[in-house]
């Protein structure tokens, strides 16, 4: 069995956060250029291929509630 290691930088950690909040996994996500926090939510899987999206947003809080209910402060698009 494979362990997650902890993601090395910063812009791995947003990747993280943005895969999270596309996906609509329950978590607590507040980033901004001095840290990311991320309390719940998962790692992108990267099969069969590297999760693309990104965060446009240097600053913003999400709140993802179970039953699908997203509260955020980015309003923008999770394209690359």
């Amino acid at each position: 069995m494979k362990t997650k290691q902890p993601l090395a930088n910063q812009s791995e950690k947003l990747r993280a956060i943005a895969y999270s909040m596309d996906l609509l996994i329950p978590g607590i996500y507040i980033w901004c250029p001095w840290f990311k926090l991320k309390i719940g939510g998962s790692y992108p899987d990267d099969n069969p291929y590297r999760y693309p999206g990104m965060i446009h947003s240097s600053i913003g809080v999400g709140l993802v509630l179970p039953g699908y209910k997203i509260f955020t402060s980015y309003q923008g698009s999770y394209d690359a």
